[in-house]
């Protein structure tokens, strides 16, 4: 394949998993597969004119001897590296065994167990546990390339699904796990019946079947409701949330960290407005540093001139008394969520003051999930990852400052 097959294609820069492919007459050969961030900038970085240099001789051959690349896009790059894991395992590519020995691979195992335990295990201690039968094993997940990546998707998915693991199995441990919500309560039969079924959730979740679980928890849901037990009702709805609007930060840090280079510290502040029809408005500023959010930096900011819902004059304030600080320097890129009104209100503002700086704007779907990125198109697509985890920032920040705000006036 040559960069110019890729630009043929239209690769979106939605999260997920992409495939080389070589065709042996009429038989269609996986060569590589891999995860995304971001699907378009990601399968670009594989034709750069360094790519020996980064990623070795074998990664070349691969792609001088695929013939078409294919991708299936995700929700999230959580969901990308749990797909990436069941696809490697399901069709062995060539190259991806060749890249890394299967007893360094990483896998997520359930244990059979009275309390099951859910365990991270590398690929050389999971065939001595299977050759000694020192673990007792009922579902096996995997192989996931980086460890790294595994533990932090770990921690999103136990925050979500409270689980037992070797430390919280500890008589020492359990109580101070189960006050920081992630271990489950299983004293007596009710809980135990419960933690089976968050058990059965995080299996299917690492076999790819996030809707089942929705479907699952919303049945659950209505018949708690219809029960009067409202706080399992509130529960319910509260892990279908985190389903469906999954943070995982620290995977998409991680991810660019992984894929973008810089040479000097440069600095992405993005801006995002959280308000319900017109109440409780606040705005936030988020502050991305060489790639690594820069919480430091984060500002918050009520604002006082909208009485009504009016995004493009809230952003408007939040700018202006964002730029009266010039001890907070400057930018290199302002970020903004929405489309054109969005980014002319911050051009104005930046005009207002003299500075000379490209604005950015984060276009959403209709699910609030980034489609594009409007602006200078090659800065855009330059720096598309670190914009979309500034934005996705920037997002997080605002909702959290919205509802502490509306808590504050509620209780008032």
């Amino acid at each position: 394949m040559k960069i110019s097959d890729i630009k043929k294609l239209d690769i979106p820069v939605n999260p997920g998993v992409y495939f080389f492919v070589r065709h042996d007459h009429d038989k269609k050969e996986i060569l590589y597969i891999g995860k995304a961030t971001s699907l378009r900038d990601r399968t670009k970085s594989y034709f750069s004119a360094d790519l020996i240099a980064t990623r070795g001789p074998m990664i070349v051959d691969m792609v001088t001897q695929s013939e078409t690349l294919e991708w299936q896009e995700t929700d999230s790059v959580l969901e990308a590296l749990i797909l990436e894991a069941q696809l490697i395992k399901k069709y062995q590519p060539k190259y991806n065994t060749k890249e890394k020995d299967n007893k360094s691979f990483n896998y997520v195992v359930i244990t059979d167990e009275d309390i099951p335990r859910v365990l991270l295990v590398r690929g050389r201690s999971l065939k001595i546990a299977d050759q000694f039968k020192t673990l007792s094993i009922k579902y096996t997940f995997g192989p996931f390339p980086s460890g790294t990546l595994l533990k932090e998707a770990l921690k999103i998915i136990r925050k979500i699904f409270p689980f037992v693991d070797t430390q919280s199995a500890k008589e020492d441990n359990a109580e101070f796990y189960r006050q920081i919500g992630l271990s489950p309560e299983i004293k007596n039969s009710d809980a135990r019946d419960s933690y089976k079924k968050t058990i059965r959730h995080i299996k299917l979740f690492f076999e790819g079947k996030k809707k089942t679980i929705i479907a699952d928890l919303q049945k659950d849901m209505m018949r708690a409701a219809k029960a009067y037990r409202f706080e399992d009702a509130q529960l319910c709805k509260k892990k279908i949330f985190a389903l469906e609007h999954i943070n995982d930060v620290a995977l998409l840090k991680n991810d660019i960290n992984e894929t973008v280079p810089y040479t000097h510290q440069f600095r992405i502040e993005a801006f995002d407005i959280a308000h319900m029809s017109g109440k409780s408005m606040v705005g936030v500023m988020t502050v991305v540093v060489d790639g690594v959010a820069d919480k430091t930096s984060y500002r918050k900011f009520t604002i006082r001139s909208q009485a009504h819902s009016n995004d493009t004059g809230a952003l408007e304030e939040v700018l202006v008394r964002r730029f009266r600080h010039a001890e907070w320097g400057l930018p290199d890129i302002v970020l903004v969520d929405g489309a054109l009104a969005q980014r002319r209100v911050a051009e104005q503002v930046l005009k207002m003051y003299q500075l000379d700086i490209p604005v950015l704007s984060v276009v959403k779907d209709e699910k609030h999930r980034p489609k594009g990125i409007e602006g200078d198109k090659l800065l855009a697509q330059k720096y598309e990852p670190v914009l979309l985890l500034a934005n996705s920032e920037a997002h997080r920040f605002a909702i959290t400052f919205h509802k502490l705000t509306r808590a504050k006036k509620f209780l008032s």
